[in-house]
């Protein structure tokens, strides 16, 4: 299915937005943007536990789960140089990658962020973003996402810096 919409071009909440007051508790819930951070930190931090399974794969980017349940899940991917996802979101779920490997460069539709081996961003639902491999060397991250995925959509940006939805996925597609 593909249909077009014009949508504002920062749309999610920024991982550095504190929580607003009565919200303390939220951030520290078990699946909070911030916690899974953590989860993603945690992991990329241990590659002797995943690393016999990254794949480099020249047609695309090479991704597999590595967890899920009710509550999250969890994916490993490797980018080649000149890899990147293309804006999209990831529907009503909370997420966060930390890169385990090389570097990559999180997009937003007016701004951009190098993240490094050891960092991680993370964002609530309906947050855009593009991540690239901008770098000349393979670069691994871990992604998590809570509730798992359901469905993304995936956007391009206008002449005037708007994002216009492109299609949307479900997890049947991936």
């Amino acid at each position: 299915m593909t249909t077009t919409t014009t949508t504002r071009a920062e749309t999610g909440a920024p991982e550095a937005a504190a929580p607003a007051a009565g919200d303390a508790k939220d951030a520290a819930a078990p699946f909070a943007p911030p916690r899974l951070a953590e989860r993603a930190r945690a992991i990329a931090a241990n590659p002797q536990e995943w690393v016999h399974r990254v794949r480099l794969d020249p047609q695309g980017r090479w991704y597999e789960r590595l967890h899920q349940d009710a509550d999250h899940e969890i994916w490993l991917i490797s980018w080649l140089p000149g890899q990147s996802t293309g804006f999209h979101d990831h529907g009503g779920s909370a997420g966060a990658f930390a890169v385990a490997l090389g570097t990559l460069e999180e997009h937003r539709v007016r701004a951009r962020r190098e993240v490094g081996p050891g960092q991680a961003r993370s964002f609530g639902p309906d947050y855009v973003h593009d991540v690239r491999n901008t770098s000349d060397a393979p670069a691994v991250s871990v992604h998590v996402y809570s509730p798992p995925l359901s469905t993304m959509r995936r956007y391009d940006v206008d002449a005037g810096g708007e994002l216009v939805r492109l299609a949307a996925e479900s997890a049947d597609d991936w």
